[in-house]
């Protein structure tokens, strides 16, 4: 398939004019012309990615004038919407009234702390930061200090945050391998330490005969095994029945911490996060986007054994913006809306509703595909076969076909990411509308695809 002459390039950038000169002339500043590979043009957004004008509970408008309504949701952290009143409310008021930084404590950082505990019983101390990256390499900085071990099990497909000592083998090559067939670690991109992969040991995901063999082999050496409960970044793979046990069991059983990385999945779930959902109790766990209503926040959550570390000063876990007060009011009228009763139930009935709707369209198609998720988080796969890990979505998933039928939603007035290793968020701010207009675009996109394919 060759999908630059399907798609509608003219089109595109007729609709999107604007964005488009925007673009050239923030690429003589910018590098890639965007601050975040995920909007580059390499990660989907050709020919040229949109800029956007204003963005109002489940809707964004471009600088075009287009309206979409938003299912991308800043890659996940706008649970609640754009511009939430009451967070936007609780935010400025803090920097009216109190300020910002101060570097000091506050008692706005136990109020926070204690509602997050509150929240996920897996946790029993919390510390604030500013991204799921710092989140993330603190917790593994934990787990060799209190494990006096060095390795790491990560998984292909997954993604940790940036840090050198983890961004490695999100979606590696096919050659990835040795002579024996056995994974290895593979660098995400030139300038980073070779000496690192030696600490890292690489699995497939939804394989626990394969994840018991290399426990019971090499549990002397492996400080940690970090997971996201939910595969979110090779699109959307659930964990198949008992593989989170599993995964638990063997940690227990060989001392080794269990680090869950919560940061797509926390808050968005459930209030407890997935391993509330999949009752697992990780030893630190991982959470930012959902958490601060759209602001910028992280939190490294865990036991009390572990987090003694930085107690005593053994292991720092610094940040002059960590726990700043816009961070601070923001998780905190957060948590505050999530606790509402009946909250959950209304959102996942809203989800589940276009995720069934979606997946009945196209198993009406003539084109092979189907959904995957838990309602608020889905990812649509273009394929015969299952995908239960990142080696089944790189051999069997198209992600042409994928491409098209974001196209099609776009210039219907549907958002979400073109790259189909992304997902589709939803946010309590969509209205059945909102959702049933979703489905009727959806309808008329798929038909446009089968026309071009078929």
């Amino acid at each position: 398939m060759d999908i630059r002459k399907l798609r509608n390039y003219e089109e595109y950038e007729r609709r999107f004019r604007k964005s488009g000169e925007l673009y050239r002339r923030s690429t003589e500043y910018l590098p890639a012309g965007v601050n975040s590979t995920a909007r580059a043009t390499f990660s989907g957004w050709e020919p040229f990615p949109l800029a956007v004008e204003t963005g109002s509970g489940s809707r964004v408008t471009d600088i075009d004038g287009n309206e979409f309504i938003d299912y991308l949701l800043g890659l996940g952290p706008m649970l609640l919407g754009h511009r939430p009143p009451g967070i936007t409310k609780a935010v400025s008021e803090h920097i009216n009234n109190i300020g910002t930084v101060f570097a000091m404590t506050s008692k706005k950082d136990l109020e926070v702390a204690k509602k997050m505990v509150d929240c996920v019983p897996g946790i029993d101390k919390v510390r604030l930061l500013n991204s799921g990256t710092e989140a993330v390499l603190y917790a593994l900085r934990i787990a060799r200090a209190y494990t006096g071990k060095k390795k790491v099990i990560r998984f292909e497909g997954m993604y940790h945050g940036f840090s050198d000592g983890i961004y490695w083998s999100k979606h590696p090559s096919d050659a990835a391998v040795d002579t024996q067939g056995k994974l290895t670690a593979e660098v995400q991109g030139p300038g980073l330490p070779e000496g690192i992969r030696d600490s890292l040991i690489i699995l497939n995901w939804n394989e626990p005969d394969e994840l018991k063999e290399v426990i019971e082999k090499h549990n002397d050496e492996i400080a940690a095994v970090i997971s996201e409960p939910i595969m979110c970044n090779t699109g959307c793979i659930l964990p198949e029945p008992g593989y989170l046990e599993t995964m638990r069991e063997l940690c227990s059983k060989y001392g080794i911490v269990l680090i869950i990385d919560e940061v797509i999945t926390g808050f968005r779930i459930s209030l407890a996060g997935a391993q509330g959902y999949y009752d697992i109790d990780p030893d630190l766990s991982i959470f930012a986007k959902g958490m601060g209503g759209g602001f910028p926040v992280a939190a490294l959550g865990g036991k009390k054994e572990l987090l003694k570390l930085v107690d005593d000063g053994v292991v720092s876990v610094a940040g002059t913006y960590s726990g700043n007060g816009i961070a601070l009011a923001a998780t905190s009228a957060t948590l505050d809306y999530l606790r509402q009763p009946d909250l959950y139930e209304e959102f996942y009935r809203k989800s589940v509703k276009l995720m069934n709707g979606i997946s009945e369209l196209w198993k009406k198609s003539k084109i092979d595909a189907y959904v995957t998720g838990l309602g608020p988080l889905f990812q649509v796969w273009f394929s015969k076969h299952p995908i239960r890990n990142y080696r089944d979505a790189k051999k069997y998933a198209n992600g042409d076909i994928f491409t098209l039928w974001w196209e099609e939603m776009l210039f219907k007035g549907v958002l979400f990411h073109p790259n189909y290793y992304e997902n589709v968020f939803v946010s309590m701010a969509h209205t059945d509308e909102d959702i049933e207009i979703t489905l009727e675009k959806a309808e008329e996109s798929i038909a446009a695809v089968e026309k071009k394919l078929l």
